[in-house]
């Protein structure tokens, strides 16, 4: 049997589920994953010992968490969640000799350079340029962003909350949207939009903007009418979800002249991926007036592997312990 320091566990915590995993440090394979919904438990520590339990993996001391919140200090507290907790105090109650917790798309962002060409899909032209920065954005429960930059021969994660800056219509329908959005919220973010709660309300708003009387659908029965081509306001809300996806992309492109790449992750894009191809995601990745041209160099992508968030947190976790 391995040693603790060849293995450990990591997590990637969500507003709705905690997938945990443990993983070989030499080769970054992961196995043991195991998936629960967080409502099972009444906190984090609860939900890690269970699945250390389950595995039989409790001699296992190095603990790696990505979750769905900003990671600024000791004390964390989820977005879309009621879990909080102190880092120090969770170390020490589970007896843990390193516990490694991060904002879940600074683990996203890890992955980036470990994914394969299997766990990507190119969508329209540009050329990645190694070593130079990248972003990542993920529309699940919410919006999550971050980019990479290379220093040294590491990766340096620079995780934000883009996904509650102000999200600026472009078009007349979108101005629609933000009006019903901002009568509802007041302060209208792309998380609004690009989420499954987003997907949703851009449902609700076309259905009023065209005077349709629908009853209100959960996000994955809306993917799953705009996949059959059953429902024209589905795939209306699909192709709007795709246009917005990419003006917001493309801003992250600007902010950090992203030449190694933008990439699309979370649990939306890659079950909608057969609908891409032919939306305006590319069109308004690139559309940014003076900097079009700028931006049409830089390639964009899908991530379709199945945890990145996991792979990301083993990535961090391994150079963390090399460091």
């Amino acid at each position: 049997m391995a040693n603790t320091v060849d293995y450990a566990i990591v997590a990637d915590i969500g507003g709705t589920n905690a997938r945990f995993s443990r993983v070989n440090l030499n080769s970054l394979n992961l196995d043991k994953v195991a998936v629960y919904p967080c409502a099972t438990f009444a906190s984090l520590a609860d939900a890690l010992v269970h699945y250390q339990q389950e595995q039989q993996l409790s001699d296992l001391k190095h603990v790696a968490i990505a979750i769905a919140c900003p990671v600024t200090g000791d004390s964390v507290s989820m977005t879309n969640f009621h879990w909080n907790f102190s880092v120090s105090a969770m170390q020490q109650q589970l007896g843990l000799k390193r516990l490694l917790v991060m904002n879940d798309f600074t683990a996203v962002a890890m992955s980036l350079p470990a994914l394969t060409k299997n766990d990507k899909v190119q969508i329209g032209s540009g050329t990645v340029q190694p070593a130079l920065p990248m972003a990542v954005l993920g529309a699940g429960t919410g919006l999550g962003v971050a980019h990479l930059i290379s220093v040294n021969d590491q990766f340096i994660p620079l995780p934000g909350e883009g996904g509650h800056v102000d999200w600026a219509p472009q078009t007349e329908q979108e101005w629609f949207i933000q009006q019903m959005l901002r009568k509802e919220y007041g302060h209208v973010s792309p998380e609004r939009v690009l989420s499954g709660p987003g997907l949703e309300a851009i449902y609700r708003a076309l259905a009023l903007h065209r005077q349709l009387d629908v009853a209100p659908l959960s996000a994955g029965e809306i993917g799953s009418l705009a996949l059959e081509g059953t429902s024209e306001l589905a795939s209306a809300t699909v192709a709007q979800f795709f246009a917005s996806l990419g003006s917001i992309a493309g801003d992250l492109a600007l902010t950090l002249s992203t030449f190694g790449g933008v990439y699309v992750a979370g649990g939306i894009t890659p079950k909608l991926l057969p609908l891409m191809a032919a939306s305006d995601f590319r069109t308004r990745f690139e559309a940014k007036g003076r900097f079009s041209a700028f931006n049409r160099q830089i390639a964009t992508y899908i991530v379709t592997a199945p945890q990145p968030g996991l792979l990301g947190a083993a990535v961090y976790l391994k150079q963390s312990l090399a460091s």
